[in-house]
């Protein structure tokens, strides 16, 4: 689950100015792109594109623009300046924390911008493309790419963000494998990061926070054949299970991607549920598989050969569009009997079936990228803890962020500096001035040079005056 690729506000004007601005503005972009592009309130396209994946976001933009070329992402970029309203960029619409949207604003909804085209071991996708629209180009083409856990997630905004997936220990990060973008910049230039490696720099882990990202150049690695899937185990044996692989997990191949969730399975309830993909050698797939499986004794198992596309739409399945979530982050150096008393005990207290606890590991090619190659501000190894509390749309969400905030003050004094910037909220300063290890101050000179106004933000930046020299 990834925020959106980048969001922002352009200059506001005086106090009861808004409307005659969004009036002003509307008449611009229709003038510029046509009527066929631009959206207001009750229209369908403008309720498409203001309905997220996190059912809770209430924002609601005044206009959504829908460009189908690179020209006309610029030329909305510059209509909402010079008309100072607020400006937001939708990508795939995956955003839990609503940055895709702003109240009263223009959002520019990159939907119509999906193409995909595989050029050898290089795969280009508009900035609107899906995860799972780049799988099943590369599909054909016997490829893979490092991508997160959905197919649903707009594909350049987890890749900004940096991009867990299953994957990671012999792909790297979705971030780990952008090769090029091009972007259009808050003062209208659009811009391509082969003339500037700073700016592909940045956008490897330092999010959406520099401009509208229009196009991604990706590396993809050869389709070897995936064996994976998900092993339930009974609740009773959540802690067997989760300290008997803290026991193996520094020794454990590169090519096995774990999952930890606890969670409440339907027809099943509390459990504990193990996605587990091998991407090695095809070889040695049933004994690092049965490594997991071995770790107690499975309620049932799906591990089968299978593909990434299949991977990616069990989640899409898993977790459908419209629940409403609270999300919160920690992450941890391993799987300490401390720490695993505080997960199983926070999931025993859930306050409903929708709230639960992941486990994700970031080993293997992931940590063999150089320290500073990438904004991304942790490489060695260590488990994202994803605190999710997912309501329905008629439950108080009271109890829901008090779990939350609760599981992420517990795990405060066993956590690592910072967390994954993906899942971090405004207000928590003291994980975001520490997300980016010590890259903190080069992502805000990039921050500066780029975007000096502030209009782009997505992922939260560290305050500079917390920033050492």
């Amino acid at each position: 689950m990834d925020v959106t690729q980048s969001s922002g506000t352009a200059p506001a004007g005086p106090p009861g100015t808004a409307r005659k601005a969004g009036d002003a503005l509307a008449a611009a972009l229709v003038a510029r792109l046509g009527e066929g592009r631009v959206f207001r309130p009750g229209e369908r396209p403008h309720t498409e594109a203001s309905t997220l994946w996190n059912g809770s976001v209430t924002a609601r933009p005044d206009l959504v623009v829908r460009p189908r070329t690179e020209a006309e992402v610029a030329s909305a970029v510059l209509a909402a300046r010079e008309h100072g309203v607020p400006l937001s960029v939708r990508g795939g619409g995956h955003d839990w924390a609503g940055r895709a949207l702003r109240d009263g604003g223009l959002t520019i909804d990159l939907g119509g911008l999906r193409a995909v085209r595989v050029e050898g071991e290089e795969i280009t996708a508009d900035g609107g493309s899906l995860a799972g629209d780049v799988v099943a180009a590369a599909a054909p083409h016997r490829r893979n790419v490092a991508t997160g856990t959905a197919g649903v997630v707009g594909m350049a905004g987890l890749t900004l963000g940096g991009g867990y997936g299953p994957l990671l220990g012999t792909a790297g990060l979705a971030a780990d494998n952008l090769l090029g973008a091009r972007v259009v910049l808050a003062d209208g230039r659009t811009v391509s990061t082969d003339d500037d490696p700073e700016l592909l720099w940045a956008l490897r882990g330092g999010g959406g926070n520099f401009g509208v990202v229009t196009s991604l150049r990706i590396r993809s690695h050869p389709d070897r054949g995936l064996t994976g899937g998900m092993v339930l185990f009974p609740w009773e044996q959540a802690r067997q299970v989760l300290d008997g692989w803290a026991e193996r997990a520094a020794g454990a191949p590169d090519g096995l991607g774990l999952l930890f969730e606890l969670t409440v399975v339907p027809g099943v309830g509390p459990c504990l549920m193990a996605v587990a993909v091998w991407s090695g050698d095809p070889s040695s797939s049933d004994r690092a598989l049965e490594e997991v499986t071995g770790l107690g004794t499975p309620l049932n198992s799906t591990l089968a050969p299978t593909t990434l596309k299949d991977l990616l739409g069990q989640f899409d399945q898993a977790v459908p569009s419209g629940m409403h979530w609270t999300l919160r982050t920690r992450s941890v150096a391993s799987l300490t009997p401390e720490i695993t008393d505080i997960l199983t005990r926070a999931a025993g207290d859930r306050p409903g079936p929708g709230a639960g606890l992941g486990m994700r590991r970031f080993h293997g090619a992931a940590t063999r990228v150089g320290a500073d190659d990438t904004a991304f501000g942790r490489r060695t190894p260590h488990i994202l803890v994803e605190i999710s509390a997912g309501r329905s749309p008629e439950e108080d969400p009271g109890p829901y962020r008090a779990w939350a905030e609760q599981v992420r003050a517990a795990l405060a004094p066993h956590a690592l500096p910072g967390g994954y910037p993906n899942f971090l909220a405004p207000g928590q300063d003291q994980q975001i001035d520490h997300a980016y290890g010590s890259h903190a101050g080069r992502l805000l000179a990039a921050k500066q040079a780029y975007d000096p106004d502030g209009v782009f933000t997505a992922t939260p930046l560290p305050d500079a005056g917390t920033v050492r020299p």
